[in-house]
């Protein structure tokens, strides 16, 4: 047994800074591993190498969400009332609308995953182990530390290692550390406070082999590793509400405990006027039903679904529907670089040859572009050059190939640039190999920083060709390519030339030999090399990303980038993108020096951070948030998921992202791009419009309602011992929930407003029922109870004037009130196209789903009025020519009306973005929608 293995990251060694003997004395273990009993006696004291899913909700929790809000309960109260007092149609109708919302949002969470569980498919199921000094192939889930594991390309690390030996050993690590490209490993110690991407002689779980092979003892495994680490970060992380939520909880509370005590009262009013029991709680039922907007959960859902298939239409996939509206309300993208802003597909941008530098239009891994030279594209590529790139596609192990339509590289992604740089110059990678055959490889490794081939000639003779870090091939190299001398000065300035933009610098050497070994071929060169010069590659900006940022940027939209890259790469792309301000860029070294106080400052001034931690990613994202921030934060890997769940709108990877970032998220992009970032805060801003636009449709015809029968409760006579009500509960829940949906749904359809994405980013804690939404509101409910009770009473009266049946004579009052009400719905629908722009300027046709939709109720409507089930069912009547005209007039009063309001909201134009109205103050309307 270990008698001295700690049991805590505080107490063990800090692997990576420790030498590998004094790991293996500290792990008791030797070069060959455990024996098996020794394994097995680990395992009881460690436990098994896997890491725990998290509890997942049950189905009654999920459903008990669903119906936990206080609108629910009063529904639910009222329901039971109804069915109690005999009023079972009432009662089924409510309940109904009660499920059918449950029912949505139960759906809709139960099919997300939890991120947890994508979590523990990263550690593989069987792996490679040295047990009693023999390679067994044994389950994951039994590994211990002290095993020592044997890797090779294509392998799942399945724990934490100390390295012990490396062959050309390279691994991506892009999943757990952002870096971009995979990492060559090392058996020598680094500095203590080394952060995890230079970390060379580690291995972590979870990471993957991308060529090599290698050793390494087992240093940490289950969630003692970084990946278990991570997990333990994830389960402590938060599922934030999204503003929406938040805002409609408030506006819930207060309608709720305002419906309460308001129908309380009205019980209690009726009894004192004289009212039985019974009608006095119909009358306060009848007030509740009324004042709920039974509607709106379902048009809030059906306009997010709507978002949600556009959306999918600009490539980005939600998961969670509240997730569309908290785009709207965004203030910060915490952006991964690699393959969000960056296509992850590395570029020769430049080469130099000691005479000149050259130029290469086209990004990516498809040879479309061409060899230029201060702009002007070269019809002949120099012999210099020509050499150079010849050199590039010898000294290399990667191709390329045309399939479905596309480029793939297979191999190396830098290599395989180097390839696509000779084919943008017209060379042929196949042909060149094919006319210069490989002799012997001397492969590249991470102590020797160079690669080295021997070919053969097309006249027989042997030629070795060098490729690798600078500073490695300049003391090699004596002359240019062609006898000048060399000024390795010269050569190092522009090494750091290439460097400040960004661009990873590899230098190409030649010399001529007999021999046949390039390991002796490269001994007898000696110092003797000629020098071919530079390549400079990078992994490019998308063009499209960088408008994309300049477009979050105009709508106030603040974007950081966080990448595991080095600090002088992301500072060289950030610039690119706009956003390397003065503040420059933080590394996760400062980070993790820096105060309480230094990392807010960073946080909310810096905008490029490198080489971070998933803890770095995880904190920034709680401090911005402490500052107020909605943030959206992308994401691919396994290092981004707590920071991807803790985020108010996490959007991971569809193609480069890991199940785990995926599971984590609120959205996935489907192609990877930035630009679908901003081409979905663009569709939830137009949600949120939408959603403004319903809500301030939905709640006068609520309220409207709700004062109806309050002043009939209040001031109407007694008619035979009843209660005279304009509008009884079944003809209020119609009105509800088929005219209301039918209406309000269309404006989800509504196109953008055209200043959407120049308008600063919603206020998160501005509330829902804004100054706009309330002063709309009651101007509205008078005229719908103005118009409703008038009218009412004006055929009440006068058909009984005419000696109607009294009872018929109610019916068909009640009829008019409902048929004044829709059709006030139908005027005042024009009006909420746009909260502050008149009909004619967003175009009487741009939208034809309200044409869609006043069919259809119109439709609904005559039955209603006319179908003799349908009067038996809510009591309804007939109406003459001379009623509809009655109530059309009455009902278009509202355009006049509601225009007026608008005219005297609508700011003045004397200069841009002035925000004077017609009486000198602020107009509130650009907060509002």
């Amino acid at each position: 047994m270990i008698e001295n293995q700690p049991k805590t990251a505080s107490a063990a060694p800090s692997w990576h800074s420790t030498d590998v003997e004094e790991v293996i004395a500290f792990l008791d273990s030797s070069s060959a591993g455990l024996s098996t009993t020794e394994a097995a006696n680990r395992l009881k004291e460690f436990g098994p190498n896997v890491i725990p899913k998290g509890r997942r909700e049950g189905p009654l929790e999920l459903i008990w969400r669903q119906i936990n809000n206080p609108l629910i309960y009063v529904l639910l109260a009222s329901a039971a009332l109804a069915i109690g007092m005999n009023k079972i149609l009432d009662g089924i109708v409510v309940l109904g609308v009660v499920v059918l919302n449950a029912l949505i949002g139960f759906i809709q969470e139960y099919k997300a995953g939890k991120a947890i569980d994508a979590l523990s498919g990263l550690v593989p199921e069987m792996c490679s182990v040295f047990r009693d000094g023999a390679k067994v192939s044994v389950p994951a889930a039994d590994l211990v530390p002290g095993d020592v594991i044997y890797l090779e390309a294509g392998d799942k690390v399945p724990a934490d290692l100390r390295l012990t030996s490396v062959h050309s050993l390279s691994i991506d690590e892009s999943a757990l550390t952002g870096e971009s490209e995979p990492v060559m490993k090392q058996l020598g110690v680094v500095s203590p406070d080394a952060s995890l991407g230079d970390r060379l002689n580690m291995a972590y779980s979870g990471t993957l082999v991308a060529k090599g092979t290698g050793r390494g003892m087992i240093t940490a495994t289950g969630l003692k590793s970084e990946l278990g680490r991570i997990s333990s970060m994830l389960e402590e992380t938060t599922s934030l509400a999204t503003p929406l939520t938040l805002a409609l909880e408030k506006v819930s509370k207060i309608i709720s405990i305002a419906i309460v005590i308001v129908s309380v009262l009205l019980l209690f009013f009726g009894l004192w006027r004289g009212y039985s029991l019974v009608d006095s709680i119909l009358a306060a039922i009848t007030l509740a039903v009324a004042a709920i907007p039974e509607g709106l959960p379902s048009i809030i859902t059906i306009a997010l679904a709507i978002g949600v298939k556009r959306m999918a239409r600009r490539n980005a996939i939600i998961r969670h529907l509240p997730a569309v509206e908290t785009l709207g309300s965004t203030t910060v993208i915490c952006t991964d670089k690699t393959g969000t802003l960056t296509k992850n597909e590395m570029t020769v941008r430049e080469v130099w040859t000691g005479k000149a530098a050259y130029q290469f239009s086209g990004v990516g891994y498809a040879p479309d572009g061409e060899l230029q030279r201060d702009g002007a594209a070269l019809s002949e590529v120099p012999e210099d050059v020509r050499e150079l790139l010849n050199a590039g596609v010898l000294c290399n192990d990667a191709s390329i190939s045309r399939i479905d339509e596309s480029w793939r590289l297979a191999g190396d992604p830098t290599e395989g640039a180097l390839v696509v740089s000779a084919e943008k110059a017209g060379i042929s990678f196949t042909e060149t190999r094919s006319m210069m055959p490989r002799l012997d490889t001397i492969p590249f490794e991470s102590e020797r920083k160079f690669m080295a081939t021997l070919h053969q000639t097309p006249q027989g003779r042997r030629r070795l060709y060098l490729k690798g870090a600078p500073e490695v091939l300049l003391p090699k190299c004596r002359n240019f390519c062609g006898g000048l001398p060399l000024d390795q000065d010269e050569v190092l300035r522009q090494v750091d030339r290439m460097a400040r933009q960004g661009l990873r610098v590899l230098a190409f050497g030649f010399a001529d030999t007999e021999l046949n070994s390039a390991e002796e071929a490269v001994g007898q060169a000696g110092r003797a090399l000629e020098f071919l010069g530079l390549q400079g590659l990078i992994d490019p900006p998308r063009p499209e990303a960088v408008a994309a940022v300049r477009s979050c940027q105009q709508a106030g939209i603040s974007v950081k980038m966080i990448t595991g890259d080095h600090q002088g790469t992301a500072l060289a792309i950030g610039k690119e993108f706009g956003l390397a301000a003065e503040k420059g860029s933080v590394s996760g070294t400062q980070l993790t020096d820096f105060s309480d106080g230094e990392f807010d400052t960073a946080a909310r001034e810096t905008n490029i951070f490198a080489r971070v931690a998933p803890e770095h990613k995880l904190r920034l994202v709680r401090t911005l948030q402490s500052q107020g921030q909605v943030v959206a934060m992308t994401g691919d890997g396994v290092n981004d998921a707590p920071a991807l769940k803790q985020s108010n709108i996490g959007v991971a990877m569809g193609i480069a992202g890991t199940a785990a970032a995926r599971q984590a998220a609120d959205i996935v992009l489907a192609d990877d791009n930035f630009s679908s970032i901003a081409a979905a805060v663009e569709e939830g801003r137009r949600v949120y419009d939408n959603l403004t636009k319903s809500l301030a449709f939905v709640l006068p015809t609520n309220l409207g309602e709700a004062m109806i029968i309050l002043v009939a409760v209040l001031f109407f006579p007694m008619a035979q011992g009843q209660i005279l009500m304009p509008i009884m509960p079944v003809q209020i829940l119609w009105i509800n929930l088929v005219a209301t949906v039918a209406l309000a749904l269309p404006l989800g359809f509504e196109a953008m407003e055209p200043n959407l994405m120049f308008r600063p980013p919603r206020d998160p804690g501005e509330p829902v029922l804004s100054r706009f939404v309330i002063g709309r509101t009651l101007v509205v409910t008078v005229l719908i109870t103005v118009g409703g009770v008038g009218l009412f009473l004006y055929e009440y009266f006068t058909e009984l004037a005419a000696h109607t049946n009294a009872e018929l004579a109610l019916r068909e009052a009640q009829t008019m009130a409902v048929n004044t009400v829709i059709l006030m719905q139908v005027f005042y629908l024009f009006n909420c196209r746009s909260l502050k722009d008149s009909i004619l300027k967003i175009g009487l046709f741009s939208n034809p789903t309200v044409y869609i939709g006043i069919a259809v109720l119109l439709i609904l409507q005559m039955g209603f009025i006319y179908l003799p089930f349908m009067n038996l069912l809510f009591g309804s009547a007939p109406l003459n020519l001379d009623a509809w005209l009655k109530s059309i007039f009455c009902a278009a009063m509202v355009l006049p009306v509601i225009s007026l309001e608008k005219w005297l909201r609508s700011p003045l134009d004397f200069s841009p973005g002035s925000r004077l109205n017609r009486f000198g103050r602020g107009s509130d309307e650009d907060d509002i929608i």
